[in-house]
């Protein structure tokens, strides 16, 4: 049977890169994206690759939770008919945001970085457990270590910062991770968390240049600040993929779940913070909350 396996923001950088991996593993790679022309661009270098099955784009814009909605839709529709199981999902999509915007009335980052891939997730569950053994692959980042940590609200109190935003989106999006691995074990369904360490990617490229998107504090330290970003953001995607390659394939991993792969691609602790059942339950109940699951 055919192994499968979905890539949000698999189009350039690496999410390309980790769908480029899963197609030489043998998976049948559904890449998922904005941009028509880049997309067909990510399918056509997949396939001179010569993989074992032909890979294909979808197009949806994942800050949209409608169409989060219509994507599971069609992807649990498909499965449905052919057969084949869905065997991996990699929610690698991601965004950094200089200026507070919103998306769908909810502050943009929230949405991409969290709610987007927590709704796609919880809506493809039935796929994902039914044609069991499958993984999650979430990508995290490192910036959860500078993130807020308060979760009562869907936006922390204070002024309005772009890296430290991110970095709590994305350490909501950790939590909620660890809680799903204790919610499906039992199930053959597992669930890990890569973070690619960072690399040079659309999302990085110039994002980190100006110092209003770090808090006051750390804008006086911008010099250094921003030596540290560009150190971290100027490898290559493709070694930044390798821990979501490894958590979607290695073996060694059957059987396990909520485990953290670091950017050395092998796993690491997680922050205290993603692992404290507190934060777990509060962005459970934003997550209810501002992507319910039935569309109301």
């Amino acid at each position: 049977m055919t192994k499968t396996a979905v890539v949000t923001g698999g189009t350039a950088g690496i999410g390309l890169e980790t769908a480029l991996g899963l197609a030489g593993a043998g998976f049948s790679v559904t890449v998922v994206g904005r941009d028509a022309d880049r997309g067909a661009g990510a399918a056509d270098r997949i396939n001179a690759t010569n993989p074992a099955h032909p890979a294909r784009f979808l197009a949806a814009d994942l800050g949209s939770l409608g169409q989060v909605r219509a994507l599971a839709d069609r992807v649990a529709a498909e499965h449905a008919a052919s057969g084949d199981p869905l065997t991996v999902l990699v929610n690698n999509v991601g965004a950094m945001f200089p200026k507070r915007q919103n998306l769908d009335g909810v502050e943009a980052s929230f949405v991409v970085n969290h709610l987007s891939p927590y709704l796609l997730t919880e809506l493809l569950l039935p796929t994902l457990t039914g044609g069991a053994p499958s993984r999650i692959v979430n990508v995290t980042s490192g910036a959860v270590g500078l993130a807020k940590k308060s979760f009562h609200a869907v936006e922390p109190p204070g002024g309005y910062y772009g890296f430290h935003w991110y970095g709590r989106a994305k350490l909501a999006n950790l939590a909620y991770t660890l809680d799903l691995a204790d919610r499906l074990k039992g199930t053959a369904t597992s669930v890990f968390a890569a973070d690619p360490g960072g690399a040079a990617t659309d999302m990085t490229n110039g994002t980190l240049s100006d110092p209003k998107v770090v808090s006051p504090a750390l804008r006086l330290l911008w010099p250094l600040v921003r030596r540290t970003f560009e150190r971290s953001t100027s490898g290559p995607a493709s070694v930044a993929a390798r821990p979501s390659i490894v958590a979607a394939t290695d073996e060694a991993l059957a059987g396990r779940t909520g485990i953290v792969i670091g950017a050395q691609a092998h796993p690491v602790t997680p922050p205290r913070a993603a692992a404290d059942p507190r934060t777990a339950a509060d962005v459970r109940r934003l997550s209810e909350r501002y992507a319910p699951l039935t569309a109301t």
